[in-house]
This record gives structure tokens, C-alpha cells and sequence, in this order.
């Protein structure tokens, strides 16, 4: 087997170009997201890439013009081999009017040792290297014992979770790869959540009352909910502080875990008292954290500030949150991962890249998001790699390097042939298996 593999992962190198065209072929698709509702065509071409190398094509629309794409290999012996799960999104970041790109953002330009075009980074590089390593498998005979999925995936760029529709479908594995911008290293996450937080008085008042609810012998109990919200800005500040200095993860510096109160919306004319306000923040939480219990802390701290002023006890705060679209209702969920350095795909995964960069892999934790989450959340375990950076995902110029390009195709080659020839035990945990005693050309 190790020679049979050797020599594909050596046709990456010698067929670069064509990795290069696909890599292209994909940045070509203007999928921006938002405005979104623009991945059609490319879904369509994936689905064909996966259907002409034998997967069975699962399409369905979660929004008009943005479908996903699973594609299903079946293993020659699924009961077993371990399965493999390779998830990734189409969509990519939206592109400023005043962002000066040296060409048109989704026309890819190969200068040195890069490609640049919007995508490239995050994440169609990672698409185009897992896509071409199956493509070069398949061109060589090879029949993998374990199954083989492959989720093309719409809205993470929007939170959208494109993801957790698959999940929802009935999709799972054994292990998932989720193949979005992480530097060649292998990655958990931490989690966002957005939420609203809304004051409402129950009477709307003319300005002129103001006088009578601010002044000694004004006799109104009423206040306006933009005065209010000043205490609850200041209740989630003190909650930031003091989740800065009482929670850690290793891997992330001090204080990641933030409150950012994003957007304020409040009032109604100036001519009356305000009386509604509502606050739009987004939540950053470590890895060991969920979103619910994140949540809940938050909406706790926050009671107890509202019950110590005497209006606000009378008219406490309302919360609402995530959201299942930041285009459709404002509001998304990136559920956290934490990654099983132990589990035997991720020792395996680790070995591939060892074997072609020379390098031991890196194993950290995402300053991002991705849907990796909603894997995991799933009960898949799931680990982040894939090529390109944070630093030029969703930046002008987005660009890749083609040497990390390459050394990703062919430490999937490696990690995906391993995998699905990995043998499960009774109890669906991997036995030691010898890879090197099958015949790569009749798996």
C-alpha cells in the first residue's frame, strides 16, 4: 500500500496545474455571502465533480439558490471500516465597495508562490485540495472499505450552518474533517452567540413628561429605556471583566471570551420618551463552554443589575437568542469543539502530515469559528485542518500559498486512505489494523 499511496500523493506535485484550474474553477463562483443566495452553480458543479468519481448526490435547497451538496461513497465493507466525513462551505466573505483589490476579486491570479482571489484562503483551497485528493484516488482504482462523505455546505459565512442541515438529514461518521482555514494545524474552537437584549416600558410618554420623571416631586414612575440600557452596558462590561480574569483555555490569550455590544436600536421620535431599546451583542466562549450555559450566565448577571434599580425590577430585560441566519433574522449560533487529541483519526491525521511536511502538526484551538462545531455538537468527532491563514481570510487580496496547497492534497491522500481502511471493533472503537497489507488497487 505505502508504495501504491506514495505514488499518488507524487501526482499532486506532477498535476499541480490541474489542482491549481480546480482551485480557480471554484474562486470563479461568485458565492459572497451576503448578500448570499448565489451558490447554485457551484453546488451544481461539486455535485457532478463527486457524482462522475461514484458518490451518491444529495441535494436540497436550505434557501432559494443556496443548496447543499452531500455526496455518499459507500465502502466495499461499511460495518468494518471507519468512516470519514469531509465538510466544507462554498460561500465566502462579502466585498466592501471601497476594498481595493489589485483585479477583480473572483478573477484568481497565480504570482510566485500564491493564488489570489476571494475564497482562496477561506475556504475553496481547502475544497479544491480534499476534492483533487479523492479525484486522484479514484483515477488510481482505489475502493475504500469505510464510507466517504462529502458535505459541500452553504451560510457559515453568515451563520447559516449549512452544517447543522446535514446533521438535521440524518448525516454522521465516524470521524469528520472540517477542512476550513487553519493553517495546516489541527483545531478546536471556542463558540459565538448573538443575542438581543430588550428594555420596553409598558406606557409611552411626550418628551415634555421628562421633567416629571427625573426631578423630585415629578410623581411618574417611568424612565426611558435608552437611559436604562446604560446599566445593562455597564453590567455586561463588569461580566467581561470578570470572566477575563476567572476563565482560561490554553491556547487562546486573556480575555478572549468577550461581550461585544455590537448594536444599539432604541426610541421611536424625538418627540417622545424612549420607550424601547434593544441591544444586539455577540458572545465569544471557550472550547469547554456551551452556548446555552454561556447564556444563561449572562441573562443572570444581568437580572440581578436590573434588580437593583427600581425601575428596571418593575420592567426587567428581555432576552432573545442566536438565530438561524444573520441575513434572515439577525442572530447566530458557532457551538464550541473541543478535539480528542487522543482519538485515534486525529494520531492518524497528525502521522499524515508528519509524513509529508517532515514537521510535527500543531494542534491548537481556532481564533475563528467554523461549522466544526455543529459536528461535534452532533456527536461526530471532528478536528479543523486545512490550508490558508486568519490573516488572509476575508482580507483584500485574499491569497493561498500553492506550496501549503499541495503538502494539504497529499496529507489528505494519505489520511483518507488510512482512515477508511482503519478496522472498528465490536464496540465501534478502532482496531490496530496494517495498512500496508492491502492491495491498494483492489480495496
Amino acid at each position: 500500500m505505502e508504495k501504491d499511496i506514495q505514488s499518488i500523493m507524487k501526482q499532486v506535485d506532477e498535476r499541480q496545474e490541474e489542482l491549481l484550474d480546480l482551485l480557480k474553477t471554484l474562486i470563479r463562483f461568485r458565492t459572497p455571502a451576503p448578500p448570499a443566495r448565489n451558490t447554485e452553480e457551484v453546488q451544481a458543479y461539486i455535485a457532478s465533480f463527486l457524482k462522475n468519481k461514484g458518490f451518491d448526490i444529495d441535494t436540497w435547497d436550505v434557501y432559494p439558490n443556496d443548496p447543499n451538496v452531500v455526496g455518499v461513497l459507500k465502502g466495499k465493507e461499511s460495518d468494518a471500516y471507519q468512516s470519514l466525513m469531509i465538510n466544507g462551505h462554498v460561500d465566502v466573505a462579502e466585498i466592501g465597495e471601497d476594498e481595493q483589490w489589485e483585479v477583480d476579486p473572483f478573477i484568481p491570479v497565480v504570482r510566485d508562490d500564491v493564488i489570489i482571489g476571494r475564497g482562496a484562503a477561506d475556504m475553496k483551497g481547502g475544497l479544491a485540495g480534499a476534492l483533487f485528493a479523492i479525484q486522484l484516488l479514484f483515477e488510481a482504482g482505489v475502493e475504500l472499505p469505510g464510507d466517504l462523505t462529502f458535505q459541500s455546505v452553504i451560510g457559515e459565512e453568515v451563520g447559516e450552518a449549512g452544517t447543522l442541515e446535514c446533521c438535521k438529514r440524518g448525516y454522521e461518521a465516524d470521524f469528520a474533517v472540517v477542512v476550513d482555514t487553519s493553517d495546516l494545524e489541527i483545531h478546536g474552537q471556542g463558540g459565538v452567540i448573538t443575542g438581543w437584549i430588550t428594555i420596553k416600558s409598558e406606557n409611552t410618554y411626550h418628551d415634555a413628561t421628562r421633567r416629571n420623571m427625573v426631578h423630585a416631586g415629578g410623581n411618574l414612575f417611568a424612565a426611558s429605556a435608552i437611559n436604562k440600557m446604560v446599566k445593562i452596558l455597564n453590567g455586561l462590561e463588569d461580566l467581561e471583566r470578570h470572566w477575563a480574569v476567572t476563565k482560561s483555555y490554553p491556547g487562546y490569550p486573556p480575555g478572549t471570551n468577550t461581550i461585544n455590544p455590537a448594536v444599539i436600536e432604541g426610541g421611536r421620535h424625538a418627540a417622545f420618551i424612549a420607550d424601547e431599546c434593544r441591544l444586539w451583542i455577540t458572545v465569544h466562549y471557550y472550547p469547554n463552554e456551551t452556548h446555552e450555559t454561556v447564556a444563561k450566565e449572562v441573562e443572570e448577571h444581568i437580572l440581578n443589575v436590573a434588580a437593583a434599580d427600581p425601575w428596571l425590577k418593575e420592567n426587567p430585560p428581555l432576552f432573545t437568542w442566536g438565530g438561524t441566519s444573520m441575513i434572515e433574522d439577525r442572530g447566530e449560533i458557532f457551538p464550541s469543539l473541543e478535539v480528542d487529541e487522543n482519538h485515534e483519526a486525529v494520531n492518524l491525521l497528525a502521522n499524515s502530515h508528519q509524513h509529508v511536511t517532515g514537521a510535527e502538526v500543531i494542534k491548537g484551538v481556532s481564533q475563528s469559528v467554523t461549522d466544526g462545531g455543529w459536528l461535534g455538537d452532533a456527536g461526530i468527532p471532528t478536528a479543523i485542518y486545512g490550508p490558508g491563514d486568519t490573516f488572509n481570510a476575508h482580507s483584500v487580496n485574499e491569497q493561498l500559498s500553492i506550496s501549503q496547497l499541495i503538502d494539504y492534497t497529499k496529507i489528505m491522500i494519505k489520511f483518507i486512505y488510512e482512515w477508511t481502511h482503519t478496522a472498528k471493533t465490536k464496540q465501534g472503537v478502532s482496531a490496530n489494523h496494517d495498512p500496508s497489507a492491502e492491495n491498494a488497487s483492489s480495496m
